[in-house]
């Protein structure tokens, strides 16, 4: 039986567990709510709230999601009270001192996590915006200040935008929440970056990739589970084309619920993976859901949730439905609504995802055939500006204008107006990349452009500086130098290199001429015995002439080719 108290002011949920005591405090904020110049506040304030803890003889753990930051303890009920009154004491009082050497933990510790199968997802659907920070690096670090973190901790980690969960018979004694007050933050509301869905982008060559979002409700998870199935089924089982199957289901605060699937593929099979998951997928856009299939998930997904709810395990998500003002539901509830969903209601969710699909195609494969349209990679349209040429290439330009910048060559136009920028990534050596809101980039290297420094200079002073991110200083043999362009070769040269081509043009015609004239010969002196003295006299001059000419033309072809 779930109880539902406050702690100090923060609203609490209370279970018994069969297991060992656990507790969480979770905060409504996570990466979605960072601007990109501040990517990775909140997972550098995470870790500097659990530096005092160091090595402990229990376990703990902080995590910083995409809305929510928690932090989480098992163990003896005097433990999780040291661990939570601990974690708001280090909130209050981050260790400042560390803040050098927790940026260098986090740069590493970002080095060394491998890129997910589906990390690309956020950035087309959502941009450089809220639901598609997951994307970026955490280039923020550089410039975070304390006075950030302060201002950081302040606004977001505060007892009104928390809620505590505890697995255990009661609220521990000696649990002091010192928390801040503050107001409750919502969930931000999603961008877009796809003017038109469904909507596809090229991705690896080994995996294909797809999400959608769609209203939370429980016929949404359960249809994750019967298109899991379903791919499961036909990509693996009956044609062997996959080895990993899977999808996911992500509720989010706003009411939405983030549907992503994924199967992976070999380079040379991707087509036959891509046509499969495509399949898959418009049958669910028809509508076919299999009963039995749907049957088989409720049963698994009451399954899960009795003995989620048994250890205590249901306890988070919950804490994060009453950050977003949803109040708890008992177990009776939540299994007696998955028992009412009917095979109606998992279609009507299937069409729905189809209809707002993004997928991730393996390779350079297509499938508009199948009514999915391109994802914007390229802008529309220029600004208006000067236009400065690159040092390399006579058709890429740089356009530099009051309202954005743009870089235009004939394959590629990419724009970023300076009021759409979500932040502009700034080397010591001048360089510059600006993201737009909709994750297009416009990089300018100034050593490629004619008077690329004074270009760069002019755009600082348009842009806010608060979009400005520092980046550490590159090595200068990676700072690009602009090819030199091939110099034209002399008149004297070209002339000669003239007369030589007609040379070689004539010695060709004589060793055609001479040549078969000298066989026309030798064959005539072959049949006939009248004149065969004079025929064979001619055949052997011309042969030789011929032979000549061949020679010359050698020495001529291989002299153009080294010169």
């Amino acid at each position: 039986m779930i109880r539902r108290l406050d702690v100090d002011g923060v609203p609490t949920l209370l279970a018994p567990t069969t297991g060992p005591m656990h507790a969480g405090l979770a905060f409504r904020v996570g990466l979605a709510d960072e601007p990109l110049v501040k990517r990775g506040i909140t997972h550098l304030v995470e870790h500097l709230a659990l530096h005092s803890f160091g090595v402990a003889d229990y376990h703990y753990n902080g995590a910083t999601g995409v809305e929510h930051t928690y932090f989480h303890m098992r163990g003896a009920e005097a433990d999780i009270v040291k661990f939570l009154n601990g974690v708001c004491a280090g909130l209050s009082d981050l260790p400042m001192q560390r803040l050098p050497v927790e940026k260098e933990i986090l740069r590493t510790e970002e080095n060394g996590r491998a890129e997910g199968a589906t990390d690309g997802l956020p950035l087309w659907r959502y941009g450089a915006r809220d639901y598609g920070m997951p994307a970026y690096p955490e280039w923020g670090l550089t410039g975070l200040t304390p006075d950030d973190l302060r201002a950081w901790v302040a606004h977001w980690f505060t007892k009104q935008n928390a809620a505590l969960w505890i697995a255990g018979p009661d609220v521990p004694a000696g649990l002091q929440l010192t928390l801040p007050d503050g107001e409750r933050r919502p969930a931000p509301a999603p961008s877009s970056a796809l003017p038109v869905r469904p909507a596809f982008f090229q991705g690896p060559a080994n995996v294909v990739a797809w999400d959608a979002v769609v209203p939370r409700r429980p016929a949404a998870s359960v249809f994750a589970g019967v298109l899991e199935r379903a791919l499961f089924r036909s990509l693996r089982q009956e044609s062997g084309l996959s080895y990993t199957v899977q999808t996911d289901y992500d509720p989010r605060g706003d009411g939405t619920a983030v549907l992503t699937a994924l199967a992976d593929a070999l380079p040379e099979r991707q087509e036959a993976v891509l046509g499969g998951f495509l399949d898959v997928l418009a049958a669910v856009r028809a509508g076919r859901v299999d009963p039995a299939e749907v049957t088989a998930v409720v049963n698994q997904h009451c399954e899960d949730f009795t003995r989620a709810d048994e250890a205590g395990a249901r306890l988070p998500g919950m804490a994060f439905g009453l950050l977003a003002g949803r109040e708890p539901q008992s177990l009776e509830t939540v299994l007696a609504e998955l028992r009412a969903i009917t095979p109606g209601d998992v279609a009507e969710v299937g069409r729905a995802a189809v209809a707002d699909g993004l997928l991730m195609t393996p390779g350079p494969t297509a499938p508009e055939w199948a009514g999915y349209v391109p994802a914007p990679e390229r802008s529309a349209e220029a600004v208006h500006g000067t236009s400065y040429p690159s040092l390399e290439r006579p058709d890429r330009h740089l356009i530099a204008g009051e309202d954005g910048v743009s870089a235009v060559d004939p394959e590629n136009l990419v724009t970023v107006r300076f009021d759409r920028c979500s932040g502009v990534l700034a080397w010591p050596d001048g360089a510059r990349r600006f993201i737009g809101h909709d994750g297009i980039q416009v990089h300018v290297e100034p050593t490629l452009f004619a008077n690329g420094h004074a270009v760069v200079t002019a755009l600082d002073t348009r842009v806010s500086p608060e979009l400005r991110i520092a980046m550490p200083a590159r090595d200068p043999s990676r700072i690009p130098a602009p090819r030199p362009p091939a110099s034209p070769a002399p008149v004297a040269a070209r002339t000669g290199r003239g007369v030589l081509i007609t040379l070689l043009v004539i010695l060709g015609v004589v060793v055609l001429l001479c040549g078969g004239l000298g066989l026309l010969m030798s064959l005539d002196a072959a049949l006939e015995s009248e004149d065969r003295g004079i025929a064979i006299g001619i055949a052997v001059v011309s042969l030789g002439l011929a032979a000549g000419a061949g020679y010359g033309v050698y020495r001529l072809t291989k002299r153009l080719r080294a010169g």
